[in-house]
Formats: C-alpha cells, sequence, structure tokens
C-alpha cells in the first residue's frame, strides 16, 4: 500500500469533513477552545482521502476494489 493511496471511503470521508468543519467553526466562534483548530486534521485527511495513521495500520474504508 503506497502512503499516497486513498484508504478512507466515502462515508469516512464525510463524516471527517463535517466534523472538521465543526470543530473550527465552533474555536472560531470560541464556543470551545482554541483545541477546536485540531479539526484541521480530519478536515484534511477527509478532503485528500488519504489518512497517514489508516497507513501505518493497514486499514482501509474504501472498501474492495471491483474488477
Amino acid at each position: 500500500m503506497s502512503f499516497l493511496s486513498k484508504n478512507i471511503g466515502p462515508l469516512d470521508r464525510t463524516l471527517r469533513v463535517s466534523g472538521g468543519v465543526l470543530l473550527i467553526v465552533l474555536a472560531a466562534t470560541e464556543i470551545i477552545g482554541q483545541w477546536g483548530y485540531i479539526g484541521v486534521v480530519p478536515l484534511l485527511t477527509g478532503l485528500i482521502g488519504t489518512c497517514p495513521l489508516y497507513t501505518l495500520l493497514g486499514v482501509s474504508t474504501c472498501g474492495r476494489a471491483r474488477h
């Protein structure tokens, strides 16, 4: 498995992007503390479609490739 190969499926990507945006908005509006900017991580991994931790652990939520 290549480091930059896609390993995040559509549902996982949607949840990451939504959660990341939510955390960033809550931090920007000072509803939660500065730690909310950690939402940048799931936002970027969701947009890119690759999670480095998944790569290290050999995990993929993409499902099987169709032949």
